[in-house]
C-alpha cells in the first residue's frame, strides 16, 4: 500500500503519513526532531487567533516556524471571523505554507468559547469562519474536524461539502464525535461518508499507531492519507517508519536503544535552546515520560513507570542524560 504524494493545493506532501497538530506536544522542538527523522508534515500546536494577534508570547511560540521545516503548517482556532482573518494573515506573513483550521478540539475550555468542535453545532457559523480564512490568504486552507458533536448529529459530510464550495483544499476527520472525546474506538467507517461527500483529499485520524491500524483505517475509510496523533508521542520517527512499512509491506521498524538515546538527547537539546534551560526541561518532561514508556525496555512496564517517575523528578539536563544512558545501557 504505497501512498502517493498528497497534493494540498500547490503544496505536495511526499507520501501520506502526517503528524497531527497537538497542543502541548507539537511545539517547534518536536517538529524539528520529527522532520529530521523523516516526517514530511508536522503541524504546529493549536494557535488561538485572537491571542496571536495580541502578541501573547506563549501563543507566538506555539506558532513558531523554522526554515528547516520542509512544509510549514500553522493550525488556527477561533470563533470570530475577524480574528480568523487576522490569524490567517499573520500565519501567512510568518512564512506558513498551509493554514489549517481546527473544528475538532473537544476540550471544554475551547468548546466553551464556541470554538473547536463546538462549531459543528453551528455549520452556518463554521462556514463564515472558513470563508474568512480563504478570503484572507492565497495559501491553501485545510480543515480538521470530528464526525459531529454527538451521535445524533454526525454532520461531517455536510460540513465537508460546504468547505469544498468555499475553497478549502483538504479535510482531516477524526473518527469520533466531540462527546466521545477520546473514548471508544475511532469509527473509520464513518469517515467514508465524508470521502463520498466531497472530491477533496480526505485524511483519516484517530487510533492510528502502527502499520496494521493505518492499513485498516485507509481501507475502511477510503481516505487518501493518515494522520497520527497520540501514537506519535514518544515516537517522533513514527511517520517515516509507518510510511516505509506501508510502502513495502514490511514490519514497522523501531529504533534500538542507542538510536533512541540519541533522539531523546537531540529533543532535549532542542527544547533547552528554544525555551531556555529551566523552562526547556519543564516542557520536555512530558516527552521524556513518553520516550521511557514507549521503549520496549526494561521489559517490565512497572519498571518503566518507576524509571519515568524518577527521571521526571530531575531538573538538571546532565542528570537526565546520565540516568537515561544507564537505563538503556548505552
Amino acid at each position: 500500500m504505497d501512498l502517493p504524494p498528497l497534493q494540498i493545493g500547490p503544496v505536495e506532501i511526499p507520501g501520506g503519513v502526517l503528524l497531527a497538530p497537538m497542543t502541548g506536544i507539537s511545539d517547534l522542538p518536536f517538529r524539528r526532531v520529527a522532520t529530521r527523522l523523516g516526517a514530511p508534515y508536522v503541524a504546529t500546536e493549536m494557535v488561538a487567533c485572537a491571542e496571536l494577534a495580541r502578541g501573547r508570547r506563549d501563543v507566538m511560540q506555539r506558532a513558531a516556524l523554522d526554515e528547516t521545516l520542509p512544509t510549514k503548517i500553522v493550525q488556527l482556532v477561533g470563533c470570530e471571523a475577524r480574528w480568523i482573518r487576522e490569524g490567517t494573515r499573520l500565519a501567512d506573513y510568518s512564512g506558513a505554507d498551509i493554514i489549517d483550521l481546527n473544528f475538532g478540539c473537544p476540550a471544554k475550555e475551547v468548546t466553551g468559547k464556541l470554538a473547536g468542535s463546538a462549531l459543528m453545532r453551528d455549520l452556518d457559523q463554521a462556514e463564515k469562519l472558513l470563508q474568512a480564512a480563504v478570503e484572507s490568504t492565497d495559501l491553501p486552507v485545510t480543515l480538521k474536524m470530528r464526525l459531529g458533536w454527538d451521535d445524533a448529529s454526525k454532520n461531517a459530510p455536510d460540513l465537508a461539502q460546504r468547505a469544498e464550495k468555499i475553497g478549502i483544499r483538504a479535510i482531516t476527520v477524526h473518527g469520533r464525535t466531540r462527546q466521545q472525546f477520546y473514548d471508544d474506538a475511532a469509527d473509520w467507517d464513518a469517515v467514508r461518508d465524508v470521502v463520498n461527500a466531497t472530491s477533496l483529499p480526505v485524511i483519516v485520524n484517530g487510533d492510528i499507531v502502527d502499520a496494521d491500524s493505518a492499513r485498516t483505517a485507509l481501507e475502511r475509510s477510503g481516505a487518501r492519507a493518515v494522520m497520527i496523533g497520540r501514537g506519535g508521542c514518544g515516537r517522533p520517527w513514527l511517520a517515516r517508519e509507518l510510511g516505509h512499512a506501508l510502502a513495502t509491506g514490511e514490519a514497522m521498524r523501531e529504533p534500538d536503544a542507542a538510536t533512541r538515546y540519541a533522539i531523546v538527547l537531540e529533543h532535549l537539546h532542542e527544547s533547552l535552546a528554544f525555551y531556555g534551560d529551566v523552562h526547556g526541561v519543564r516542557v520536555f518532561k512530558k516527552h521524556l515520560g513518553w520516550y521511557v514508556l514507549q521503549a520496549p525496555w526494561p521489559e517490565d512496564l512497572d519498571e518503566r513507570r518507576a524509571a519515568k517517575a524518577r527521571l521526571c523528578r530531575l531538573n538538571d539536563p546532565h542528570d537526565i542524560e546520565r540516568d537515561l544512558a544507564s537505563l538503556w545501557g548505552v
